[in-house]
This record gives structure tokens, sequence and C-alpha cells, in this order.
């Protein structure tokens, strides 16, 4: 019998216990890690999730979310590689890429006040405090991305973030998504807050702080989320983890039950292709 990771154990809850009779399309979605040097290296924003949350309630994440349809909005202010590059990067239509990108800046922006604009190609905003109200009125869908960039004279930097990895939630689950994870630094003058009705509590720990307590039971994480702190770590500093040349390509656990309890399983571990 495969010994299964049991750092890959699901809560109990997470996974239901019946398969769905046809996988449901998964939901493209991005997500960002926010990284700044700190004492003791490089540290990352995490946010916990409220818990009873339809998808991954309590679980500890980087700020992201779903894409809203008008992500795609051609009119945003833009600099940086263009939809085409990203698009190169990801495999998907340049539309959608496009999408991914707003949606890695205003989820951010919404779920933990950091923005990545500036009023110029060359700058970026400092204390976003006074976009407080706007803030509020994108979590609310009353106003999109590109209407609050154009109201203020802001430009989206897609020049500060970096493409990282292509999660796909396993086809057993009800809510799935298609995320792509991005890295950007923290800009100067930003600081990063726990502002949102999603989150519990957000902190900046470094990667290895974040496995230590995942380790001692004092938060959960997701496969995607535990595998990128790993990736994180190894980076040493917040430059070198800049300067990472990445190939992409979609990851897809899939989930094994045995003794009671979901594991996750990787392509290319022991046991994957057996697992449904």
């Amino acid at each position: 019998m495969v010994q299964l990771p049991e750092d890959r154990v699901l809560p109990t809850g997470f996974v239901s216990d019946e398969l769905p009779t046809q996988p449901a399309a998964p939901k493209d979605a991005a997500t960002v890690m926010l990284l700044r040097e700190g004492a003791a290296g490089p540290e990352v924003f995490l946010q916990r999730r409220v818990k009873g949350m339809a998808f991954a309630g309590g679980m500890t994440v980087f700020p992201g979310g779903g894409v809203d349809q008008r992500d795609a909005d051609a009119s945003v202010a833009w600099t940086g590689p263009d939809a085409d590059w990203w698009a190169d990067r990801f495999g998907c239509t340049p539309d959608v890429a496009r999408a991914l990108v707003c949606a890695a800046v205003r989820e951010t922006f919404e779920e933990s006040g950091v923005l990545l604009a500036g009023p110029d190609p060359t700058a970026v905003v400092g204390d976003t405090s006074h976009y407080a109200g706007a803030r509020a009125a994108l979590v609310s869908r009353e106003m999109s991305l590109a209407k609050f960039l154009a109201d203020e004279g802001l430009v989206l930097r897609a020049d500060l973030l970096r493409p990282w990895a292509n999660w796909v939630t396993p086809e057993r689950e009800p809510r799935r998504y298609d995320t792509r994870f991005f890295l950007a630094a923290m800009p100067a003058g930003q600081r990063a807050d726990a502002v949102t009705s999603e989150a519990s509590e957000a902190y900046w720990s470094t990667p290895q702080q974040a496995l230590a307590d995942f380790e001692a039971g004092r938060c959960h994480l997701l496969p995607p989320t535990r595998v990128t702190l790993g990736e994180l770590a190894e980076c040493g500093s917040l430059p070198a983890a800049l300067a990472v040349e990445r190939t992409l390509g979609k990851v897809m656990p899939k989930l094994v039950r045995r003794n009671d309890r979901w594991y996750a399983v990787l392509p290319g571990e022991p046991g994957f292709e057996e697992a449904k």
C-alpha cells in the first residue's frame, strides 16, 4: 500500500464523501503572495479565512479570489508586460490573462489594502487609506477596477507582478477554481491590513515559520499554499524570489480516502494515477 503524506491530510468535513456525477467547471481565480524583507529573511502576508465560508473556511491563505467579468475591461490603464505576455505564461487567451492580472490587483487591494498601481508607469502609490471608500465599493461590486483607476488617475503596475504557479481544485470538490498564483514585493509606504470580512486575522510570517505552525497544528494549509510556502522558503531573499523564472503548468491534485481521512496526492507522486 502506498504511504500517503501526513502533511496532505485535509480537515474533517472539507471534502464530501459523495462523488459528483460530473465535475464542476473551475472558475478562474488569482492569488498574490506579498513578500517583504524581515529581520529573519523574507516574510509573506497570510490571512486566516473566516470559519464557515463556502470555500476554504478556517484555512490560512494568501490574498486572492475569483475573477469578476469586469476584470477583462480593456480600458484599464496598464503598464508592464501586456496581456499576450501573461497569456503565454499562463496558457490562456489574452482576454483571460488580462482579467487574471486585474483580478490579482483588485483582490489584493480589497483584502489587504495593498494597491499595485501608481500615478504613472514608474511610481507606486504610498498610503492607500484615502482610497477606503473606493475599496469598499470594489468589495461590494458597486465599482469596477477600471472605473476606480480612471477616477483616481492611476495606472495598473503589471510589472510589479511575477507569475508563480497554476493550481486547479480536484475534480471531486463541489467548488472548483483554476487559480493563478502571482508574486509581488510589498510596495514601500504601504501597509497590509486585516480590514476584510473574509479573514479573522492577518499577519506577516516567514515561510519557514508558517510551515512550522502548520506542522504543529497552529494553522491549516491547503496543498497549494503549503507547497508554495516551501518554494518561497528555498529562495532565501526577496530579490532571489522575484528573479525566479518558472515554467508553469496546471497542477491538479487528486484525493485519496483512507482511514476516514482525505489526502491530497500531487502529480508524479506514488498513488496519483490510482487516485480518484
